[in-house]
């Protein structure tokens, strides 16, 4: 027995499950090139950390609420989030800036969002705070960062340096419109991973652009539940099985949700002479397509809706429902069995997939958002309001994921 080859075989298959682990997609839009003013930051997470949950934090200059994975011993790492001067930052990992370095010091990410977080008024303090980290700086990623002066840029971040791409530049953004999966565009660009999702979201964000509807709704549902195959075109949408006992089993390799997919996040920053307290996060806990959207406000202060708040179990209960769902679609436990869905519970033609029966639980909560950012609007966006609002929420998504999931958040 050759144990030699044996030994290869499985360090490239540790590679290819950690790598696949760790496959993001993101992007930013400038407020220069949206309706409202209003920059937007996204990003849809993969992680071998399934449970994510919110995290309001008090432990800087300023306030902030990340996405964090959802055990205590966390949290000296974010991995998305905005803060009470109107910052936000995400990252997705790049495999490009440390080709060949040889630095045993790595996975540094959400230790550097969560000091920016702390820290960190506009992108010049962002690039401050980089340029004074210490070297090697255990990062190889592709940090995207807005502010409430109109930045927006991501920082192709390595062990000892970082290269700026600004969405304010045309020459660069032409539409405003910046994405990354994982690879830079700085170094080493054939090196990298995510190029089919990249090519997925470059479609979607493009067509949402010319058709102006870069809203966060559309965005979730035409990025993050893009079923649409960036390389062959193959839709999932169509050809629908019968029922949920019509099992058809598709792969889901490249598409930009797939097992791996943990969260979605999209920060929505202020518009020119905008407070900074109505920057807001919207947030997918679990696999985009088995979960929905939730807005939080720094300005709701610390107690954030139950159902995406970490729990004293280490657990928020959205992701709980999501996880559950998520296993319903993933059913093949052994082998390469997590690269295929179950396309029935997915969708069908009975409209009784897991998507089809979220689809207007989520739109309500857009609704009534709507609703109330509106009346806000008049003077009264403040805690009490935000807080009746947080109630209204959890209670609504009690009720509606009982009615439709018997799933108790």
């Amino acid at each position: 027995m050759n144990y030699k080859i044996i030994g290869v075989f499985m360090l490239l298959l540790t590679q290819s499950v950690w790598i696949t682990a760790f496959s993001c997609t993101t992007f930013l839009i400038s407020g220069k090139h949206t309706s409202d003013g209003k920059p937007m930051l996204f990003k849809h997470r993969d992680s071998d950390s399934k449970d994510n949950a919110l995290r309001y934090f008090s432990d800087g200059k300023y306030d902030y609420i990340g996405l964090v994975n959802a055990t205590v011993s966390s949290d000296n790492m974010v991995w998305a989030g905005y803060n009470s001067a109107g910052f936000a930052i995400m990252n997705s990992a790049a495999y490009t800036l440390t080709v060949n370095d040889t630095t045993s010091l790595q996975d540094q990410e959400g230790v550097v969002m969560k000091k920016a977080l702390q820290q960190c008024a506009t992108l010049a303090d962002f690039e401050k705070l980089l340029n004074e980290l210490p070297r090697p700086m255990g990062v190889d990623a592709n940090f995207g960062v807005i502010d409430a002066q109109g930045g927006a840029a991501y920082y192709e971040t390595g062990n000892y340096g970082f290269k700026k791409v600004d969405a304010n530049d045309p020459l660069l953004a032409p539409h405003g419109i910046l994405i990354r999966t994982n690879y830079s565009f700085s170094d080493n660009v054939d090196e990298g991973y995510g190029y089919i999702r990249f090519a997925s979201a470059q479609e979607a964000l493009y067509d949402a652009a010319a058709a102006k509807k870069l809203s966060p709704e559309y965005l979730f549902n035409h990025v993050s539940r893009n079923l649409v195959h960036g390389l062959t075109k193959a839709d999932l949408s169509e050809n629908l099985p019968e029922n949920l006992s019509d099992t058809r089993f598709v792969s889901m390799d490249d598409y930009i949700s797939r097992f791996s997919s943990t969260a979605a996040t999209l920060i929505v920053g202020v518009a020119p002479g905008e407070k900074v307290n109505q920057t807001m996060m919207w947030t997918i806990l679990g696999m985009p397509l088995c979960s929905v959207a939730v807005p939080t406000w720094l300005a709701g202060g610390k107690a954030l809706p139950e159902v995406v708040a970490r729990s004293r179990e280490d657990h928020a209960p959205l992701c709980d429902a999501a996880l559950v769902l998520h296993d319903k679609l993933f059913s093949i436990k052994r082998g390469s069995g997590y690269k295929y869905i179950d396309q029935a519970w997915l969708l069908n033609k009975e409209n009784t997939g897991i998507m089809q029966k979220l689809a207007p639980i989520e739109q309500q909560v857009f609704s009534e958002t709507a609703t109330r950012m509106s009346q806000w609007n008049g003077g009264d966006f403040n805690k009490k309001n935000v807080q009746a609002y947080y109630q209204w929420l959890d209670n609504y998504l009690r009720e509606a994921y009982k009615a439709a999931f018997d799933l108790v958040l």
